[in-house]
C-alpha cells in the first residue's frame, strides 16, 4: 500500500528462524506503515503499551504473517531510513486502522520519528538473551525503587525483544523511569536479543547522573581537633594565639599535658581593710584555674536527716556521698485524746511548800523534848 515489498529477497528473501521446529525455510515480512504514538490510538489510553515494547498494527498485517508461516514469537525489526536509526520490537495487537502502525512513545523518539512518518517493518529472528547491562538515567531509580530485580521483572514482561543502544521507559509507583541498554549477550550482528521465555542475567551501571561522594583525606600532623576547609586544617577557636585559651591558662588544663596548672590567683592580689581599721589576714588562696580531674567547688556540709534549716522556702537536701536517701521516717500523728490524757498524768509543780506556822510549831516541838522552858505564844 505504501510501497512496501511483501517477498523482498533480501538476505536471500529466507529467515531459518522464523518458524521453530521446523527446518522449512520461510519468507520474511517487508511492510511499509505510517507510525503514530500509542496516545493517538482510539479508546482508553493503556499504560502497558505505552510503557513497553511492543507494536500495534493492522489485520492484514496478521493475514500475511501468517500465510509466511511465521510463528511465535513474532519480532520485527523497525527502521526510520530517513534518519538511518533502527531498534526492534515485538507485536501486541492486530487492531489499527489499515496502513498504520502504533508505537510507544520512548520508541518514537528512539527512531526520530514525527506522527504520519513512514516506518519500515521487517520481520526477524533474535536469539534468546542471557545477560544484559542497563544504565538508569536517573539516580531517582535508585532512591525510590527498593528491589530493582522485582520491578524490572515485571516491566520486562512487556518486552518481546532489547536492542543495544535503546533508552527505553517503564512506569512504577506513577512515577517515569528511562534505562538505557549498554550490553547485550549473545552478541548479535543486529545487536539485539530476544527476552521471551529465558532467564536474563542483569548487572545495573551507576546512573547517568550519579556523583560519587567527596572523600575526606586523612588529616596529618597536629592532633588536636579540627576540621579541613580548602584543603587546609582550622585551629579550634580555643587553642589560637590571643584567644581565651591564653588567658584561661589552656595549655596547662588540657588533656595529656605535662605542664603543671597555675595555683594561686592573681587576679585579687591586694588587702582589704576591716571596719574597725585592722588589716585583714593575708587572702586565702584559691586555684586560678580549673585543674583537670579536680573540682573547685566546696564539698556540700553534712547535715543530718531531719534538720530543718532556718529560712522560708524548701531547702536542698544535702546527704553525704555514697549515700541514698529513701525519705524521712515517718512519724504517726498523735491524736487530740491521747495528748490530753498525758498532760493530765504529769505533774507540773511537784516540790513542796512550808509557811511560817508550820517553821514556829516545829520549833516548839523540839523545845519540849530537851526539857528547856516552855514558850507562850502571844497573838
Amino acid at each position: 500500500m505504501f510501497g512496501g515489498n511483501f517477498y523482498e529477497e533480501d538476505d536471500g528473501g529466507i529467515s531459518y528462524g522464523g518458524g521453530r521446529g521446523s527446518s522449512r525455510p520461510t519468507r520474511r515480512y517487508d511492510e511499509y506503515l505510517r507510525c503514530y504514538p500509542v496516545i493517538m490510538m482510539a479508546g482508553n489510553e493503556r499504560e502497558n503499551v505505552n510503557y513497553g515494547g511492543k507494536v500495534i498494527m493492522p489485520p492484514s498485517a496478521l493475514d500475511k504473517l501468517t500465510r509466511l508461516h511465521i510463528a511465535y514469537p513474532m519480532l520485527f525489526e523497525l527502521k526510520n531510513g530517513a534518519k538511518g536509526t533502527g531498534t526492534h520490537a515485538g507485536v501486541l495487537e492486530f487492531i489499527a486502522e489499515e496502513g498504520r502502525v502504533y508505537l510507544p512513545h520512548w520508541m518514537m523518539n528512539t527512531l526520530l520519528l514525527e506522527p504520519g512518518d513512514l516506518l519500515q517493518i521487517k520481520s526477524t529472528d533474535l536469539p534468546s538473551g542471557t545477560f544484559i547491562k542497563l544504565q538508569p538515567q536517573s539516580v531517582s531509580f535508585l532512591e525510590s525503587i527498593t528491589d530493582p530485580k522485582a520491578v524490572l521483572e515485571n516491566a520486562l514482561r512487556n518486552f518481546s525483544a532489547l536492542t543495544k543502544g535503546d533508552t527505553f521507559s517503564f512506569l512504577y509507583n506513577e512515577q517515569v523511569f528511562e534505562i538505557n541498554v549498554l550490553e547485550v549477550k549473545p552478541e548479535t550482528p543486529q545487536g539485539a536479543i530476544s527476552c521471551v521465555e529465558t532467564d536474563l542475567e542483569v548487572d545495573f551501571a551507576p546512573p547517568l547522573d550519579y556523583v560519587e561522594p567527596a572523600r575526606m583525606p586523612r588529616s596529618t600532623g597536629s592532633s588536636r581537633p579540627g576540621s579541613i576547609v580548602g584543603g587546609g586544617r582550622v585551629t579550634p577557636l580555643g587553642v589560637q594565639e590571643g584567644s581565651m585559651a591564653r588567658s584561661i591558662n589552656y595549655a596547662a588544663i588540657a588533656p595529656g599535658s605535662t605542664q603543671p596548672a597555675a595555683t594561686k590567683s592573681s587576679y585579687f592580689s591586694g588587702g582589704g581593710q576591716k571596719l574597725k581599721g585592722s588589716k585583714t589576714s593575708t587572702p586565702r588562696d584559691k586555684p586560678s584555674t580549673p585543674v583537670a580531674g579536680t573540682s573547685t567547688n566546696k564539698p556540700p556540709p553534712t547535715v543530718p536527716t531531719g534538720t530543718v534549716r532556718k529560712g522560708s522556702g524548701p531547702q536542698p537536701l544535702r546527704v553525704p556521698r555514697g549515700t541514698l536517701f529513701f525519705g524521712y521516717e515517718i512519724k504517726p500523728v498523735k491524736k487530740k485524746d491521747e495528748e490530753k490524757e498525758k498532760s493530765g498524768n504529769e505533774t507540773l509543780f511537784s516540790g513542796a511548800g512550808q509557811t511560817l506556822r508550820a517553821a514556829a510549831n516545829a520549833k516548839k516541838g523540839k523545845g519540849k523534848g530537851k526539857g528547856g522552858p516552855d514558850i507562850i505564844e502571844i497573838d
